[in-house]
């Protein structure tokens, strides 16, 4: 998309209140020529027009935070804005939210409400109201939101996009109006994940002036492919949700073929986001316009706000206890899933519920997205279906930190096996993208028993960093033979067969851990496949003497599955 096309199909929709602020149109236009005219130059975003909340900096424009007594005008953008225009993209404006991003329905703003893209009296979700919907009407390819307690992540599922919220400290928050500043993370909207993926890798990098910047490790946002034994672990909540959303929740569980556990640890951590002390980290932040100007505030936001000041230190230490119980919960639940799927959200409130209980419905939205920054998590929301009432609804698929890349395929999975074209729109999903090889400081390793994908040792790569390209097979020539758990492959002198097996990217700086676990005979030597050399798994021939030789079988899942094998 053009910005002028980005234009056109702004002025067609016709949504005034999903803007606080503008790019004036001809500094728009005048930017695309400026771009056609350089050409890309190894710009990510070349001519992309994209949108920002306005609780985040772009220089030269107001930042409100949706509350026009609090405005200022920036000099310098914050460091993600930056990265995407120094990528070639092509600023619109500066959308709406619920006032200082305390909300989850997106209407607690002066500017109005944005409407809702598929049925104009429910609400379009917060607090990243107009930036979601902003995607969700084909006006931008992607815009910037913010995720606390689910903002990044509601409106997607309201507007049948993608809500990408990072982990967080990935994406500087320099330049961001903080609501919880412990908690707070730029989050992307997108029609795609890949699309979302690739605007995170542009914004996304240490930043050593966000005093809760995290410093990743190699390649977390480089796409995955979807792995052949990828586990999937829901839950059920079905009495928590309407009959739509449960509905399509059980059909996405199905096609993921999700194992049903228990994360009443993390429901409960989520009901204490706006019952715990981080309210008061809320007021904190805006703790000087409440003791100066209350008036400015929104009479819903300054009602939350004030409460913080009646929070109790004692009360915020048994949150933490809770919280530090929630965080071991989650690590042991992604030490054995590689994925969590749960409904993006519960139910999709009307405006006139939200009009006659401000607060009752707006909690209750965030029964599924509280806990993931608390818990230091990623998450992609991505569409699952249009439910019986027309409404849609959307999924949500966590993982732990760093994480986003693994993600990618199974969440890309799922929306393509639910919907055909991008939000409210007509456009039709594009191909989706190949998972990326090796970057620098990486090395390609062919595994072929149990570090292979849903099996035993499968866990020790995830954990330093590998994620999965692709599924492989030896040249002819190689004799596979059980060695109790483990299977021991060797270059025959004559005859063998091809081995299959999958090829795996990790670090470099990981190889060598994983090969001091590996026990002898066994080792790492290049082992040639169809598509040329690749570091693998071998083992001396001295060592697989008398084992039995299982060549037939053609791959280690064959003979495990026949019974002659531990996974």
């Amino acid at each position: 998309m053009t910005p002028a096309a980005a234009l056109a199909a702004d002025r067609a929709h016709g949504d005034a209140a999903i803007w606080i602020a503008r790019v004036p149109e001809g500094e728009v236009l005048a930017r695309a020529r400026e771009l056609a005219l350089e050409g890309p130059r190894g710009r990510a975003l070349w001519g992309v027009p994209f949108a920002v909340k306005d609780n985040i900096d772009v220089a030269g424009l107001p930042t409100t935070a949706a509350c026009p007594g609090f405005s200022y005008v920036p000099s310098r953008s914050a460091p993600a804005v930056q990265r995407l225009l120094d990528a070639g993209a092509v600023l619109l404006g500066k959308t709406n939210l619920d006032q200082f991003a305390t909300g989850l329905v997106g209407v607690r703003s002066p500017y109005g409400v944005p409407r809702n893209v598929f049925d104009a009296g429910l609400v379009p979700g917060g607090s990243s109201s107009g930036s979601g919907c902003v995607v969700a009407a084909g006006i931008v390819p992607f815009a910037l939101g913010t995720d606390t307690a689910g903002s990044g992540r509601v409106p997607a599922a309201f507007g049948n996009i993608v809500g990408l919220k990072p982990t967080p400290g990935s994406v500087s928050a320099v330049g961001m109006v903080p609501a919880c500043r412990s908690l707070d993370t730029i989050s992307v909207f997108a029609g795609t994940v890949d699309a979302a993926l690739a605007v995170q890798r542009v914004i996304a990098g240490f930043d050593p002036a966000d005093p809760y910047a995290r410093r990743p490790p190699a390649a977390p946002w480089r796409r995955a492919a979807l792995a052949e034994g990828v586990r999937i672990a829901t839950a059920d909540v079905a009495h928590l949700c309407s009959d739509p959303v449960a509905a399509l929740h059980l059909r996405a569980a199905r096609l993921l073929r999700a194992e049903t556990v228990d994360i009443a640890p993390l429901l409960d951590l989520a009901r204490l986001l706006y019952d715990g002390p981080w309210v008061a980290e809320r007021t904190a932040a805006l703790r000087g316009v409440l003791a100066r100007v209350p008036d400015i505030l929104h009479p819903v936001t300054r009602r939350i706000l004030q409460s913080g000041f009646d929070r109790r230190t004692v009360d915020a230490f048994v949150a933490f206890d809770r919280l530090a119980e929630a965080r071991r919960a989650a690590e042991a639940l992604f030490a054995e899933y590689d994925a969590l799927l749960l409904p993006t959200v519960p139910f999709c409130p009307t405006l006139a519920e939200v009009a006659a209980d401000p607060i009752g419905p707006n909690s209750r939205l965030g029964t599924f997205t509280n806990f993931a920054n608390l818990c230091g998590l990623a998450a992609f929301a991505v569409p699952g279906g249009i439910g019986a009432d027309g409404v849609p609804v959307g999924m949500t698929l966590f993982g732990p930190a760093w994480s986003e890349g693994r993600l990618a395929p199974i969440a890309d999975a799922l929306h393509r096996a639910v919907a055909e074209t991008v939000g409210a729109t007509t456009q039709p999903l594009p191909p989706p993208a190949a998972a990326d090889g090796p970057a620098d400081g990486e090395t390609a390793l062919f595994c072929i028993g149990a570090h292979m994908s849903g099996l035993a040792l499968n866990a020790r790569l995830v954990a330093r960093g590998g994620r999965f390209l692709r599924a492989a097979a030896t040249v002819p020539g190689y004799r596979l033979h059980a060695l109790g758990d483990r299977p021991g492959l060797v270059r025959a002198s004559e005859g063998g067969g091809s081995i299959a097996g999958e090829v795996w990217v990790l670090p470099t700086a990981a190889i060598g851990a994983v090969l001091a676990e590996v026990p002898p005979p066994l080792g790492f030597g290049t082992v040639v496949l169809a598509e040329g050399p690749c570091l693998g798994f071998l083992a001396e021939a001295a060592g697989v003497a008398g084992a039995p030789d299982i060549t037939q079988f053609g791959d280690w899942r064959a003979w495990v599955r026949a019974g002659g094998g531990l996974s």
